[in-house]
This record gives C-alpha cells, structure tokens and sequence, in this order.
C-alpha cells in the first residue's frame, strides 16, 4: 500500500502541520492525518503506510475510553457524519469530526519512564526539568511517581520546557493545576489500560482546550505513537534503548547513520519504512484490540 503523505481536496487547510491539516466547518473541525513521518524537526519524503490511520483509530480509542473522566473534542469518526465535501474515500478511518476550542498553549507531558530527553536531563543534572531524581538511576528505569513537565507549543522548531511556575504565570495558576491533574490523571489511566496489554507507555503529551464556558477538554491526538513512547513489556530491560512501537524505531536509525540533522534528511530505506508501518500497525491492534483492515 501506498502511503497517503497530501489530501486532494477542494478544501485548503486552515492549518497544515507536519502530519496533519485541520480544516474550519464553521462550528466543528475536521483533523485529518496523513501517513507523513517527521523526526528531528524535519519532514520525511517517504511515508508511513498506514500511519495517519493508526494516529485518528488509536485517539479515538482512547477519547472514547476517557471521555467518563474527562470531557473531549471527538465527535464522529464516520464518513457519513462529515460535510458532503468531505465524505471522501481518502479519509475514512483519518479524520475526525471536532468541537471547537481555545486551545491552551501549553503541550502537558507526563514522564512514567526516564528517556529521551528526561534521560539526558538526569545525566547531566539529576533532575528531569528540576525534578530531582534519585541516584543512579538507568536509561529507561521506571520513575518514583510519574512527572508532570510542561513545555510551550510552537508553531515551528523546538517546543520549550518550562517549569510549572512559568506555566501558571503564563495561563494561570487555576487553569495551570487543572491541566497538571487531568494529565497525571490520564497518564495513569491510560497505563494500566496499556500495560494489561504487553505495551508500557513510558511517556505522552496531552493538549487541553477550553469550551464555551470555560471548562477544559482533552483535544488534539490522545496517546499515540506520535505522542507517546510505547514499549513492549516482554523485551523491556532498562539500561538500554528500549524496542519501542513508536518512531522511536527512525530516530534509532537515524542516530546509527550519524546523520546530523540538518537539511535534507536523509531517505529512509524500504525495511525501516516497512518495520515502521508493522509497528505502528501492531501498537493499534494490541491497543483497540482490532487488527486496522
């Protein structure tokens, strides 16, 4: 199968991320994801087979399983419940149907596990964004408890961490605890759902919007591939990269090749972008329980 990378659409995108477009329908929107991979800040000219269906079928899972938790943007996933435009074969099992919201800006993630860009932090500070941590902690061990660390959303380039004070002296302090409680309340949730599974979910990111009253709603992706770092619970051994169903699987590639992560990127070979479809696939169907047909 070919991978989906644009929509040929009469419609143009109100907004065109890195692996999705949002299109404005008046009082709802429709968030479509394409097969596009980014890594490192930077697009991929081949995409993943299958990887925009996994993003919108593995959100939609997990909305509906959260939604007696937390209120969210999902409304339909069904073609048939999409404006006539958009009742397009190239977006069944892609897009999703979206309340509105004010979106905080603020991107909510929990570290479960100590990875990424945690691990570097702890090795150089012993914290993880000025969260001390115990002493001789390995790459993957599994966190005390697990963190909140807020970062800003940017349009383009690299998301900042910040602490959570500038979180609340940029949005609020009331709003700021409510976001920190759903996401640690999430997280949780969610990783006991995963780990029944054989899958562990050692980190995530959550976005938040506000409706109109006020009251905060889990939107955008929810506990993706894209968002997340899976692991599989069989092959975990910390102290070691992890075998993850995630793109983490690229960026290990990317690393073995010393590539140095200016443009262009580099092409990605037909096993990495086959094995990166497989695991994307097989963390949808060990999630939703389905096989995606």
């Amino acid at each position: 199968m070919q991978p989906l990378t644009k929509f040929q659409l009469a419609a143009q995108p109100v907004k065109q991320g890195k692996v999705r477009a949002l299109y404005d329908l008046g009082d709802k929107l429709l968030l479509a994801a394409t097969d596009r991979l980014s890594a490192f800040d930077h697009i991929f000219a081949e995409g993943i087979p299958d990887k925009g269906r996994v993003l919108t079928g593995i959100s939609r899972y997990w909305f509906e399983q959260t939604a007696a938790r937390i209120k969210n943007h999902f409304l339909s996933a069904e073609l048939k419940d999409f404006p006539p435009e958009f009742q397009r074969k190239e977006l069944s099992g892609r897009a999703m149907l979206v309340r509105k919201t004010k979106v905080v800006p603020i991107e909510c993630i929990v570290r479960g596990y100590i990875e990424g860009s945690g691990w570097k932090d702890y090795q150089k500070t012993g914290a993880i964004c000025g969260h001390k941590l115990p002493e001789n902690l390995r790459q993957g061990d599994r966190l005390p408890e697990p963190l909140f660390t807020p970062s800003t959303k940017a349009d383009a380039g690299h998301d900042e961490n910040i602490s959570v004070e500038k979180m609340h002296a940029l949005i609020g302090r009331d709003l700021g605890e409510q976001i920190q409680q759903k996401s640690l309340a999430l997280y949780t949730l969610a990783a006991q759902d995963a780990l029944a599974k054989g899958i562990i979910i050692a980190d995530t990111k959550f976005e938040f919007g506000q409706d109109e009253r006020g009251e905060v709603i889990l939107i955008d992706e929810v506990l993706t591939p894209d968002s997340s770092r899976f692991w599989d619970i069989k092959a975990y051994q910390p102290g070691q990269s992890q075998q993850s169903f995630d793109k983490q699987f690229v960026r290990d590639y990317l690393e073995s090749i010393h590539w140095n992560k200016e443009p262009p990127p580099p092409p990605l070979p037909p096993g990495i972008v086959q094995k990166t479809s497989e695991k994307y696939r097989e963390a949808y169907a060990r999630i939703t329980g389905q096989k995606l047909l």
